[in-house]
């Protein structure tokens, strides 16, 4: 640890200093990560190839598969490639890298869900004017927004944190560069820039659960005013994935940042951090498959035409994306 704390990098505690619990813990990482690579590059084949799958929902879906798949590849491959190799150390350049695209990601995926909510809204409180309001030109102009603020927030979160004095040793109590850890190893009252950031992002992620609420407020009561239960079923079917993905994500991620960092490797620490950077993107394609006929209908045809090679397909989804 010496050795490592003396160069410009961090030394990452992970999981667990006993050689077998890493290799295991690399092992289920590997699982669950191959399980998201699967789900979501299937989302966005399907979303892509199937003509049936092209209203604004679907291309909405396809990008939150995007950021997912982006996502959990930020931390998980590196946390499972220190596992195998029995050591923590990231270089600040890979610490930079990594934390960029964690924050822009992170703030990408709060900007896509909000928009999905507000496409539901207007799909099922404003079905005759849904066309008109959610037509293509405004939602790549959408998705677009949500790419650039993630970006923009990354930035502002790496530009600030880096620049920040570190005094002692420089050991993080997590599976990747996780900002809260790093705060603790500033020097005293130096970190004061980025709590404003912090401050910044925070009002922004909650102006986006109050929309996100006030949208599925007018969504839930329009759904019970259908006469038909067939109606209101199908409905929830649609929008309560959705609503419990969006829960998930900010209360186990905003439980986390906001809580002060332990001065020790905490167990707690460890799980919430899995919750919010190794679930949503894992179990995100499993919710919105399974309880959506049009996406299973979707893959099981893309699925069913053997004579369509892979790297057509892929090749077919990369241009049309």
């Amino acid at each position: 640890m010496a050795n490592l704390t003396s160069m410009s990098g961090f030394l990452l505690m992970g999981f667990s200093e006993n050689r077998k619990l890493q290799i295991l813990y690399a092992l289920l990482f590997l699982v669950t990560y191959l399980m998201a690579l699967t789900g979501n590059l299937l989302i966005i084949t399907v979303t892509t190839l199937d003509h049936c799958l092209q209203s604004p929902m679907y291309y909405f879906l396809k990008h939150l598969s995007v950021l997912d798949l982006c996502f959990i590849s930020v931390t998980v491959p590196q946390s499972i490639a220190n596992s195998l190799t029995n050591s923590g150390y990231i270089s600040l350049g890979q610490c930079i890298l990594q934390v960029f695209f964690f924050i822009a990601l992170a703030s990408s995926e709060v900007a896509i869900l909000t928009v999905m909510s507000y496409d539901r809204y207007v799909a099922i409180c404003r079905p005759l004017q849904y066309e008109t309001i959610m037509d293509p030109c405004t939602c790549r102009h959408a998705v677009a927004a949500v790419w650039l603020a993630g970006g923009f927030s990354g930035l502002m979160h790496t530009a600030v944190n880096f620049s920040i004095p570190l005094c002692g040793e420089r050991v993080i109590y997590q599976f990747f560069c996780d900002i809260p850890q790093m705060l603790k190893l500033a020097c005293s009252h130096e970190f004061v820039n980025e709590i404003a950031v912090a401050a910044f992002t925070t009002s922004a992620a909650f102006i986006c659960l109050v929309s996100i609420v006030l949208s599925y407020v007018h969504i839930f009561s329009a759904v019970l005013r259908i006469p038909s239960a067939e109606g209101r079923t199908k409905v929830f079917a649609t929008c309560l994935p959705h609503l419990f993905v969006v829960t998930f994500f900010l209360s186990t991620a905003g439980f986390e940042f906001l809580r002060p960092p332990s001065d020790s490797q905490s167990a707690m620490d460890l799980m919430f951090s899995i919750f919010y950077t190794v679930i949503p993107p894992t179990l995100n394609p499993v919710i919105y498959s399974l309880r959506n006929e049009a996406m299973k209908a979707a893959l099981r045809k893309v699925l069913s035409k053997g004579e369509v090679s892979p790297r057509k397909m892929y090749l077919k989804a990369i241009f049309k994306f």
